[in-house]
């Protein structure tokens, strides 16, 4: 199932497996000027494919590796012969099969292997030009755009929401920080975050600022209540109350558990 929806000259592509009427998670990419912003799984490719026939297409960008927004690569470079663009790190993982848990597999498919081109520091389209900012932690090689005149901030999975209860085993809470101060200090008038769930936040500063002061308070309590001798999971639960109910499905790879457990690594 893919949405439509539009917000100043930016189309966003909300895309998602559907069983039984339902969108079993969504994920979202943006179409600026010729410039389409990852390309969500390959469940929806082909439905992704359909909708591009009748809009402007030159190039795409995946703004980091997971299956969840490569999965269009492959139909996307074949029908309309564009260039996908990507950073250094991410090339060899997007040209290669991904080990998928079986969550990941049902939910979004497997991509099929693409040989994409390395991103430049800035992407110029017909109107606009967008910069291409490192930002680590949720995993290597993952990059924003920035359209610095506009203020629009392709995040990528850097933010989801403002206070995130689960994350993989593999985010890395200090990267993740430091990359969001990396955003905030850009010089722009403002700065709206177009996410890869497909919230558009107006207010992307103060939301960047208050995931940051979440995670530094979630981290100094979390190492409070290890001093104490309590366990990750005995954290998680005087925290959090309980586990996430993802935590099942996904075999632990999507948990609060996992999210204890970072923030007990991190230096914030």
């Amino acid at each position: 199932m893919i949405q439509v929806n539009r917000f100043e000259e930016v189309i966003q592509l909300k895309m998602g497996r559907e069983i039984g009427g339902k969108v079993l998670y969504w994920v979202a990419a943006y179409l600026v000027d010729g410039l389409l912003v990852d390309t969500g799984c390959s469940h929806t490719a082909k439905e992704l494919a359909e909708f591009l026939e009748g809009q402007y297409l030159k190039l795409a960008v995946n703004t980091h590796y997971h299956e969840d927004h490569v999965g269009a690569n492959h139909i996307l470079k074949k029908k309309f012969a564009i260039k996908i663009l990507a950073s250094r790190e991410s090339i060899p993982l997007i040209n290669s099969v991904p080990k998928l848990l079986p969550y990941q597999e049902f939910v979004w498919g497997y991509p099929e292997p693409t040989l994409v081109d390395p991103l430049p520091e800035a992407i110029k389209t017909g109107h606009f030009r967008l910069d291409v900012i490192d930002t680590p932690g949720h995993c290597i090689g993952h990059i924003a755009l920035v359209e610095p005149g506009k203020g629009w901030c392709f995040t990528g999975d850097l933010f989801v929401s403002r206070d995130p209860m689960a994350i993989r085993p593999e985010d890395d809470i200090t990267q993740i920080t430091n990359s969001m101060k990396k955003l905030l200090d850009l010089k722009t008038d403002r700065l709206t975050l177009f996410t890869a769930l497909g919230d558009v936040v107006e207010d992307g500063r103060d939301a960047l600022r208050s995931c940051i002061q979440y995670l530094k308070d979630l981290s100094q309590r979390a190492k409070g209540l290890q001093a104490k001798g309590l366990s990750p999971a005995a954290i998680r639960d005087e925290i959090f109350g309980r586990e996430t109910v993802l935590a099942g499905p996904t075999e632990g790879d999507f948990s609060a558990e996992n999210m204890i457990r970072a923030v007990l690594r991190a230096k914030i």
